[in-house]
């Protein structure tokens, strides 16, 4: 049996991660989110979700079950989604941000986004009552592609480790050691 020779030296490396977290903690008015890209996603899902509920609101069929649902998910999503987006606007966001906000909106980006592919489904299977059916189930899936897109955001912005709002910057430092040769 052929044994290995000891070696006469080895190398340890050592890879440190910090990361460093910036807000301020201010409560302060910034136009400027409307454009970015989750900011215009955030304005398209509030005008989309007026709009289905209005449709369903004005029309002789709004206490149909299936339209009813609709009313309901869309009237749900204007407030919770409108409210998230007044608090990007004004930073409130950036001032709790110990709050998990990214896997909080993840969640009910991807929940709200099974919804309305479910309400706009079950509208689209009813067109044959009424034209309404059709716009509301159309409009529906609109609505829906935008809270997917805001679901792939926030998965994406979860992986790479980022906060909501702020910065966090984070710095890898790798140091290679080669050990004295032996005795």
């Amino acid at each position: 049996m052929d044994d290995k020779p000891f070696p006469d030296h080895h190398t340890t490396t050592t890879t440190v991660t910090s990361s460093n977290t910036t807000v301020q903690t201010n409560i302060r008015y910034d136009p400027a989110y409307f454009k970015t890209v989750p900011g215009l996603v955030k304005c398209i899902q509030v005008l989309l979700n007026i709009l289905v509920f209005l449709c369903v609101c004005l029309t002789k069929y709004s206490n149909v079950g299936q339209l009813s649902f609709m009313s309901l998910i869309c009237g749900f999503g204007f407030w919770f989604t409108g409210s998230l987006l007044a608090f990007y606007l004004f930073h409130i966001i950036e001032k709790f941000y110990k709050v998990p906000w990214l896997k909080i909106e993840l969640i009910y980006s991807a929940l709200w986004t099974l919804m309305l592919l479910i309400g706009s489904t079950v509208c689209a299977a009813h067109m044959g009552y009424g034209a309404i059916f059709g716009v509301v189930s159309f409009f529906g899936y609109l609505n829906m592609i935008a809270y997917g897109f805001d679901t792939f955001l926030k998965f994406r912005a979860i992986q790479n480790g980022e906060i909501a709002q702020g910065e966090r910057v984070v710095v890898k430092t790798t140091s290679s050691a080669n050990s004295p040769q032996a005795y």
